[in-house]
């Protein structure tokens, strides 16, 4: 910057000082006068405090006022500002896709290998999914809300519901369940009443959103063609997640429920309709004995429906608690629940729409 006063008064110096002069030359200079010449002490520069607002805005401008003389610019050379649009921000996934699409794979082998070879071994894989499903459930109301839903009657019930799905069909898992109910209600009873109301509730509702709602699952394998109508379930149900994520994350504009799930869009719903649609034409043309395409369109239309309603609800019961993911247990997923979320509501819409267009085998 220049060494000028900013438009201090002449005779006067930056800092307010008198100005210093040269001594003139002859007897007029004197000891007073020699005295004035000592060199000033170096005072940093201060705030535009005391300054009119055109020496504020010179300043600014990159320019200096001298006493009585015109703006003076600064030798350093201001840069261009850049007038480019600002690079859109790339979208990333909230989950590490990597860890998801290795454990999503691991988990479909397992499911694959045990529906094909031994169905009791996968009636094992739905029985552990469910207690470990209730473990992270009831946890986490207890966790968030101080609701102590009895897991034991309902972990010992809810692999007895599997079971009797399995075996004896819808009877029996109807027996099953109500059964557990009731024992939901007999052992809380062995602990003070406070609380009581709320502690059974939840109990029953978890009986009925994880347990019940796989049986239908198990009662899909007991069909002949089981193995095939179960992967239909399965495929039709991933197909419709992938669909929803794929088309909501590079097209997703407008937003389907903001309150309960901020990240879900209109038109990833469209996406999970159009893939599941096409998934279920070829699934049932191809895999379902005596199927036709016609109708797995339909098929299609009412898992991509049921299965958004079932991650809805899900994420619904999350915002409630205060939480992102119900466990840690599967990295890139969360939790078994996490998981199940969408699985859940759709094993009966599947069970029920394949009895009507095929029959119960």
């Amino acid at each position: 910057m220049s060494d000028s006063s900013w438009g201090a008064p002449q005779g006067v110096g930056r800092w307010g000082a008198p100005e210093m002069r040269a001594a003139p030359a002859g007897p007029a200079y004197d000891v007073h006068d020699a005295q004035q010449t000592r060199p000033m002490p170096i005072v940093p520069d201060v705030p535009d405090a005391g300054r009119d607002a055109d020496d504020r805005d010179d300043r600014d401008q990159g320019t200096a006022r001298p006493s009585g003389g015109p703006p003076i610019r600064d030798e350093k050379p201001q840069e261009p500002m850049s007038t480019a649009p600002p690079s859109p921000q790339k979208k990333r996934a909230g989950r590490d896709l990597r860890a998801a699409i290795g454990v999503g794979v691991g988990l479909g082998a397992v499911i694959v290998a045990s529906l094909f070879i031994v169905k009791a071994v996968f009636v094992g894989v739905i029985v552990v999914a469910v207690v470990v499903g209730l473990w992270e459930l009831t946890s986490r109301l207890q966790e968030r809300k101080g609701i102590r839903a009895p897991l034991v009657p309902l972990a010992v019930g809810g692999a007895a519901m599997v079971v009797a799905g399995y075996v004896w069909g819808a009877e029996g898992a109807w027996v099953a369940t109500a059964l557990t109910a009731l024992a939901v209600l007999v052992q809380r009873m062995t602990e003070p009443p406070e609380g009581y109301l709320k502690d059974v509730t939840a109990g029953v509702f978890a009986t009925f959103y994880v347990p019940f709602l796989a049986t239908f699952v198990v009662m899909l394998l007991a069909a002949d063609d089981g193995p095939w109508r179960v992967l239909t379930f399965l495929l039709l149900t991933v197909v419709s997640d992938t669909g929803a994520y794929a088309v909501g994350w590079r097209f997703g504009k407008h937003k389907l429920a903001p309150r309960i799930s901020p990240g879900k869009t209109r038109e990833g719903l469209f996406g999970a309709v159009a893939f599941a649609m096409v998934a279920g034409a070829l699934c049932m043309q191809f895999l379902i004995d005596g199927g036709s395409w016609w109708q797995g369109l339909l098929l299609g239309l009412a898992v991509a429906a049921s299965a958004t309603l079932g991650d809805l609800g899900e994420s619904m019961i999350k915002r409630d608690l205060g939480i992102k993911d119900m466990g840690t247990l599967l990295p890139g997923h969360g939790g078994i629940m996490d998981r199940l979320d969408s699985l859940l509501p759709t094993a009966p819409v599947v069970w029920l729409l394949l009895v009507l267009f095929v029959g119960s085998g």
